[in-house]
């Protein structure tokens, strides 16, 4: 008895030190001192508003009043006066492509609504400025600008008949090529339509120069790729316009291995500030494969982008569950099968492809316009949830332009994210040309976020910038609100489906960080999170909602580094 008593003893003084690792010594630790302390301002935090936020390592260490803080001040504690200025958490763009941002600025840009002649003479003025033979390529012309005279390669051939031509249009899902590039792509009237893809033909069958969809690519894979470094400045330049606006996190919406690249090139050059979630294409293979080579510590790589359909616009390829309608709605359309668009994947395949994807641990991201193409996107990530169970993937619908409410009902139950791209609301050339393809019935629910949110659906904005000519998430914010162009000026567009400003900010802040997975990091100002905000010229919650647009950043902070200062001349174009 007295060995097995003297053995018990010796094991509790052996374990003493390690029980001491658990509760801890008797002494509390000395505060953290602050490397920035921000006092006096108008601090939006989830428990109301507060005047000052210490912040070290680049994370929160304390917010509310100055006696809050106190604790932290120290010798090297740098102060930031807030003279009461509104500061919030920084914001999400949850679809953007910013390198094609950055190079859509080097190319051809057609004033987005232009007249024909306007466009034309922007084309011609733009050939003129390359060597004979170069490429020329831009971007922004409106179909619906030319009326029955429909874009023709001959319009081309005319002011620039010595180089190949290539023009995408307004939703980036169409191009309009001259001779030149159609005889570079290997188009001519025995080319077959690529799968998923449109090759327009006039009466006789020759190409009319219009590409849609995968048939875009015919051509633009023959135009000479930017270099390395001309990657890298155009991914630069884009990402410090969307952090002079306010963006701190992103979902870069289609990447291949050299957007991955691009981002990794700025990372280990110290450039990468922003917080960045890579979609690769799922039609890049290769690049999903090697994924992890290119992670860094604010580029993670772990999102795929699967394109479902095109858009509703003239191209008739969003996919839709009615069929289009002719401008004056006097009946469906009969476009050699896009009666009812295009749906580019058939379900199998999608389903196996989330699955899949799932199943690594990857989120997918839909490019899904019509409704049919987002209840087969649905489908996929409910099939998802039966194969794998619940992964903790937030698979999401994107831009969502149209959607049937039972498929809005289940969305919720299968923990699908309906993301919406509230960036062209107001009367533009994108909506006029949307609503000549679809009847005004439908367009009384086009991008429905209040269904959305009632529903109890977890809902977050992208920009989808460059295809719309701008990313500025406070305008999307207003216009979200009022369904009017900014200002509140003209008719409502979906009036039914407009929500609050609190609303449309927590999209933009909690919703996106929650489906990013990161909300305990970001996407609030409170203790212990990254210290990602903004400094504001207004409160926008006190100010009339239709002049939200107007608002300027006047510093940007991420992890508790100013990265844009409005103060300092902004970046030149790549």
């Amino acid at each position: 008895m007295r060995d097995v008593r003297a053995a018990a003893l010796l094991l509790l003084t052996v374990s003493a030190p390690a029980a001491a690792q658990f509760t801890g010594p008797g002494e509390p630790l000395a505060p953290a001192i602050a490397s920035i302390a921000v006092e006096n301002a108008h601090i939006r935090t989830p428990a109301g508003w507060a005047t000052h936020m210490a912040i070290a390592n680049g994370v929160i260490i304390a917010i509310g009043d100055e006696a809050a803080i106190r604790p932290h001040i120290g010798p090297e504690t740098k102060h930031i006066a807030g003279a009461g200025r509104t500061i919030v958490p920084g914001l999400h763009d949850m679809h953007v492509h910013p390198m094609g941002a950055g190079q859509n600025a080097m190319a051809c840009a057609i004033p987005q609504g232009a007249p024909p002649a306007k466009v034309l003479a922007v084309v011609k003025e733009c050939a003129a400025r390359k060597a004979p033979g170069q490429w020329l390529t831009g971007n922004g012309y409106d179909p619906s600008s030319f009326g029955k005279t429909l874009p023709h390669k001959s319009m081309l051939d005319k002011i620039a008949p010595d180089r190949p031509v290539l023009l995408f249009d307004i939703s980036g899902h169409s191009t309009w090529a001259n001779s030149n590039a159609l005889k570079l792509a290997g188009i001519d009237r025995n080319t077959p339509n690529p799968p998923g893809g449109i090759i327009e033909r006039d009466a006789r069958g020759e190409p009319t120069g219009i590409l849609r969809e995968r048939a875009s690519a015919m051509a633009w894979t023959k135009i000479p790729a930017p270099t390395r470094e001309e990657n890298r400045r155009a991914l630069d330049w884009a990402l410090s316009q969307l952090a002079s606006l306010g963006v701190t996190s992103i979902d870069d919406a289609g990447l291949g291995q050299k957007g991955a690249l691009a981002y990794a090139d700025l990372a280990d050059a110290g450039r990468l500030k922003l917080r960045v979630r890579g979609c690769i294409m799922a039609t890049d293979p290769d690049a999903i494969a090697v994924r992890n080579l290119y992670q860094r510590d604010r580029f993670r790589p772990d999102c795929v982008k699967i394109f479902l359909d095109g858009v509703p616009t003239d191209a008739h390829t969003a996919a839709m569950v009615e069929p289009y309608y002719s401008p004056a709605g006097h009946g469906p359309h009969t476009d050699d099968g896009r009666e009812k668009g295009l749906l580019m994947i058939p379900q199998p395949e999608i389903n196996a492809m989330v699955a899949k994807y799932d199943a690594m641990g990857l989120t997918v991201k839909f490019h899904a316009a019509g409704d049919a193409a987002v209840r087969a996107g649905l489908n996929a990530i409910a099939n998802a949830r039966q194969v794998n169970g619940f992964t903790g993937q937030m698979h999401n619908v994107g831009h969502s332009s149209f959607v049937q409410m039972d498929d809005i009902a289940r969305a919720k139950s299968i923990a699908a994210t309906f993301e919406f791209s509230p960036y062209i609301w107001s009367p533009s050339p994108i909506t006029d040309n949307i609503r000549h393809a679809i009847d005004e019935k439908r367009m009384q629910r086009w991008i429905p976020i209040k269904d959305a949110l009632d529903a109890g659906v977890q809902a977050v904005p992208g920009s989808d910038w460059p295809v719309t000519p701008s990313a500025n998430p406070w305008l999307a914010m207003e216009t979200m609100v009022t369904r009017q162009a900014p200002g509140g000026k003209g008719p409502m567009l979906g009036g039914d489906e407009r929500i609050t400003l609190d609303q449309a900010f927590a999209m933009f802040t909690m919703a996106s960080a929650r489906n990013q997975n990161e909300a305990m990091r970001n996407g609030s100002l409170e203790t212990g999170k990254q210290a990602d905000f903004l400094i504001l010229d207004r409160d926008i919650f006190s100010v009339p909602v239709t002049t939200v647009h107007d608002t300027r950043v006047l510093a940007t902070f991420i992890g508790g580094e100013q990265v844009y200062d409005a103060a300092q001349p902004a970046p030149a174009q790549p």
